[in-house]
């Protein structure tokens, strides 16, 4: 098994790397009748896409998606859908220097273990940039998860030290996290935060941070006990991306100096409806949905390659240093919101349609 699929009915599977020719995404377990155009594919990718501000890399990528089978006169027709997106601006020759040496931080030297053998250029099958077809499939997902009423939205909470203040998580807007490059809705904060970018550029470096994401609308139900649970899926579809070193979801690690008696959400009637005083809970007990927002979070890693020069080695194992050169974020984040968003919704699209199977529903 060769790790390249993700989901069960809904599931997809990708290839491509970051210097090949294009990138594509095959999505199995949509259902027919999906109104579905590549125009309802460009918002997302326009906010993953390279060169979009001066805090991110200055690749020039359009992005621009071509639906290759799966859709007909506007509609899916329920057979498997295949997106390719092409790569335009490729910059081989930045990554000559680095044939025989491993950068630090990056998968060069774990793909040769594996491997014997490795795509330098970018990185490869190990390069964000095969996100960009994820970020196409989750906004499939998003016009699934639309026909329940549920939204997923994503925001940058943290950068370095400098972290946002969100009073309700599930109030915020789409225009609040896109009023700023950064994706911050905090706007004081956000401000700081790309002064912050911008002087770890200045210094040849990187910056880390923190995306917290918030799927509201998830009725109570959905997801499977055990190895399935909501939770597990989350946090598999989450590390897999690229650079996450962390995810937690409601209260997170904060639990761990918390008592019972001041981590647990009350059980209260609402309008006749029950509900929790509450939602340390991050919307998922037992893995399950309750009906309220869900929330997570995903540490960030600062940027691995940058123009300082670090030491390292060559496959040989002599001592050198290395300067990674090309064009690179100096801090992920801004463009890490939309791959999020992706594999949260792709996850929730998953188990509405096992919960459709479960208790029956439309389509």
């Amino acid at each position: 098994m060769a790790g390249n699929s993700f989901g069960q009915a809904l599931r997809i599977t990708t290839a491509g790397e970051s210097h090949g020719p294009a990138n594509v995404v095959i999505l199995d377990g949509v259902p027919p009748g999906l109104e579905l155009s590549e125009d309802d594919l460009l918002p997302d990718l326009a906010r993953r896409r390279p060169g979009q501000s001066k805090i991110v890399t200055q690749r020039q990528e359009p992005d621009r998606p071509r639906i290759l089978s799966g859709v007909f006169e506007g509609k899916t027709t329920g057979t498997s859908i295949a997106i390719l997106i092409e790569n335009v601006d490729q910059r081989s020759r930045d990554y000559s220097d680095i044939a025989e040496k491993y950068r630090p931080g990056h998968a060069d030297f774990t793909f040769d273990a594996k491997y014997g053998f490795r795509d330098y250029r970018g990185g490869g099958r190990s390069s964000a940039r095969e996100t960009g077809v994820r970020v196409a499939a989750g906004a499939v997902a998003k016009k699934l998860l639309a026909e329940e009423g549920v939204r997923v939205l994503g925001w940058v909470c943290q950068v370095g030290d400098l972290v946002a203040e969100i009073d309700d998580p599930s109030a915020v807007t789409l225009e609040q996290v896109e009023a700023t490059p950064v994706r911050c809705p905090d706007r004081a904060v956000a401000e700081r935060m790309i002064e912050r970018i911008e002087a770890v550029r200045a210094e040849r470096d990187s910056i880390g941070g923190v995306a917290e994401i918030v799927a509201s609308g998830v009725p109570a139900g959905w997801g499977e006990p055990v190895f399935d649970k909501l939770k597990a899926d989350f946090g598999k579809a989450l590390f897999s991306l690229p650079a996450v070193l962390g995810v937690e979801y409601g209260a997170g690690f904060g639990v761990a100096t918390a008592r019972g008696s001041e981590n647990n959400d009350p059980f209260v009637l609402d309008d006749g409806s029950i509900t929790t005083r509450g939602n340390r809970h991050g919307g998922i007990l037992g893995g399950i949905s309750t009906g309220l927002p869900i929330v997570l979070r995903c540490a960030v890693k600062p940027t691995s390659s940058i123009p300082q020069a670090q030491p390292t080695v060559t496959r040989t194992g002599e001592e050198t240093t290395i300067s990674t050169k090309g064009r690179h974020d100096p801090c992920l984040l801004p463009r890490f919101v939309p791959m999020a968003e992706a594999m949260v919704a792709i996850v929730l699209a998953d188990h509405m349609l096992r919960q459709r199977a479960t208790r029956g529903g439309p389509r």
